[in-house]
């Protein structure tokens, strides 16, 4: 039996939680077109006749923002490479960014096999196109594997956790077979709100919101959740609410869906929109509103 930790390691929006969903088989990690999605680090437990990959979906490492949520993102992606086994690096099949050398800096201090997973070549008409890129990446020496996949179709997604699963170390399973994760119930419910949130809402706004759930009550049948959205300002919570409340009506509709599929009950959801000025460059109140590494 292979059993092992393997952090999820790269810049932001290309493609770590959509893998991690993948490679587990069902949602996990909330997706979403803008940057910055994932702001914690989430384990997703996946356990077969092979062995356990435990994998840490990390948020993404970057450079250029100087707000507190900026900081922390940037912290709890990097400790995200404390005792773990094995590294996948993803990268966009359009080459390096910025971003990339951050990544790679950090990488290289961990001192630990490394896998990279370039990601998107879906997108790519002809193959072929990424030779160079592949040979530019082998050139490097540091990578025990370099995987060309899509994490959104599915493309080599096998191939890549054979090279996981070679790589990680022989060992019992750490956690339970029928776990998932080690996030609770309550976790996943706030992710799922703000998924919604960050699909719905023009571009400024959603990294100036977070979900906290107030109340949490559950039946054999029915699970009541109060959830409080926070905004930074008063134009923000319009934004939100929309006219005659009904962005926020839809967004609740189609959280509560998605929640009792989850859940596997009804559920009686209830929103709230409440300004909080700052509270995304406040350390303070980033651990008030759970962001704690």
């Amino acid at each position: 039996m292979k059993s092992g930790y393997v952090a999820l390691v790269g810049r932001p929006n290309v493609g770590k939680s959509t893998l991690l969903n993948h490679l587990l088989g069902q949602k996990l990690s909330i997706v979403s077109r803008r940057p910055q999605t994932t702001r914690h680090r989430i384990l997703g437990i996946k356990t077969d006749e092979r062995g356990q990959a435990i994998y840490v979906d990390t948020p993404g490492i970057h450079g250029g923002g100087q707000r507190a949520m900026n900081r922390y993102l940037n912290r709890t992606a990097i400790s995200s490479l404390l005792g773990v086994d094995l590294i996948v690096w993803l990268v966009d099949q359009a080459g390096w960014l910025p971003d990339d050398a951050l990544v790679m800096a950090r990488i290289k201090e961990a001192k630990l096999p490394v896998i990279l997973a370039i990601n998107k070549v879906d997108r790519l008409n002809d193959k072929d196109v990424l030779l160079p890129f592949v040979a530019e990446a082998d050139a490097l020496g540091m990578f025990s594997d370099i995987v060309p996949i899509s994490a959104l179709k599915g493309v080599n997604l096998p191939v890549l956790e054979k090279r996981i699963l070679a790589l990680l170390p022989e060992g019992e399973p750490i956690y339970p077979e029928d776990q998932i994760s080690d996030r609770p119930e309550r976790f996943f419910v706030a992710e799922i709100i703000r998924e919604k949130l960050f699909n719905r809402l023009a571009q400024e706004v959603p990294h100036a919101l977070t979900v906290q759930i107030e109340q949490y009550k559950e039946s054999q049948t029915l699970v009541r959740i109060h959830a409080v959205i926070w905004v930074e300002r008063e134009g923000q919570k319009a934004i939100v609410i929309g006219k005659s409340g009904e962005v926020l009506k839809r967004v609740g509709e189609a959280s509560r869906k998605d929640l009792e599929r989850m859940l596997e009950r009804r559920v009686y959801l209830e929103l709230w929109v409440k300004v909080k000025r700052g509270w995304s460059d406040s350390e303070r109140a980033l651990q008030a509103l759970g962001y704690a590494e």
